[in-house]
């Protein structure tokens, strides 16, 4: 029985932190019925409230990230339940066999309080985060917005490890563009080696190989370079830096991604979220293509 003795929502303002900045619900009879209205899973975090390091540590860096803030904002209906404390959260614990004292578990179910995916615990990353929301979002509508699953891949990479390799063109602006709108590419950076224009392509090797991106770079004219010291451009992102878009906060992939579909003439707006885009000609006006996300958010 819920006996609604919790607050109904937990501002992001006042949140303790192992919250981090997301707005969450506090009653579960409200948030499913939200689910109902608004056609949204619900994302429950069971977090320990005040928690350990772990806890702590996932609302600082997990729950803060502006781009996971947003996906379980408008993408959900997030709900907090207090896994040490009792009444309706402790009600919520029974209901799901929650263990008491733990650390951080999510787990996303649909308006009736059933799962929609596997329970997530002992995963206490960003890149496990946004994976189980993909993964919910994709069993519900068939596809992910692209800019969350961009961040999700994006995330994974960082996560497995990336490997890089370089190549020498006419053109490194041409270069970026071309290989920033590969599947499996994580970042480029262009710049000069050995006197040489060249391209620094980081990939995913689970998800696109060096022999590909050879024969990608083949087909431009690229050749591999190997040793000496490397100067980067003072235009990163060229079709970028070049662009309205420069003022938008990005991951290091979606600038790939940006750049590349500027430099094609196509619109880049899929690859980012709606908060994203409300910087687009933001006054005064302030380049972001060099800084780091959270950095520029």
């Amino acid at each position: 029985m819920f006996l609604f003795a919790m607050p109904l929502i937990v501002t992001a303002q006042s949140n303790p932190i192992e919250l981090g900045n997301v707005q969450w619900l506090r009653s579960y009879p409200g948030a499913l019925n939200k689910s109902k209205v608004e056609r949204k899973s619900v994302l429950i975090l069971f977090q320990e409230i005040p928690g350990c390091q772990t806890c702590k540590n996932y609302g600082t860096q997990v729950l803060a990230h502006p781009l996971l803030v947003e996906a379980i904002e408008s993408e959900f209906v997030p709900l907090a339940i207090y896994n040490n404390k009792g009444g309706d959260d402790g009600e919520v614990l029974k209901l799901y066999n929650e263990p008491a004292w733990n650390n951080p578990v999510v787990r996303i179910v649909d308006q009736s309080g059933k799962d929609v995916v596997n329970r997530m615990n002992g995963n206490y990353s960003a890149a496990g985060l946004a994976s189980i929301m993909t993964q919910a979002i994709i069993k519900n509508k068939g596809k992910a917005p692209t800019w969350l699953q961009l961040l999700t891949d994006e995330l994974k990479a960082q996560q497995k490890g990336t490997m890089e390799a370089t190549y020498s063109m006419y053109c490194f602006w041409t270069g970026e563009a071309v290989f920033g709108k590969v599947n499996g590419v994580m970042q480029t950076s262009a710049g000069f080696q050995n006197g040489k224009e060249v391209v620094i392509v980081e990939y995913d090797p689970s998800l696109i190989t060096l022999s590909k991106l050879n024969e990608i770079a083949g087909d431009h004219q690229c050749n591999t370079v190997a040793g000496g010291s490397f100067r980067p451009d003072n235009t990163p992102k060229y079709h970028l830096s070049n662009s309205p878009y420069k003022t938008i906060p990005m991951t290091e992939l979606q600038k790939c991604r940006v750049n590349s579909a500027l430099a094609e003439g196509l619109d880049p707006k899929e690859y980012l979220s709606a908060r994203q885009l409300a910087y687009l000609n933001k006054t005064p006006v302030k380049n972001r293509v060099s800084m780091e996300l959270t950095q520029a958010w």
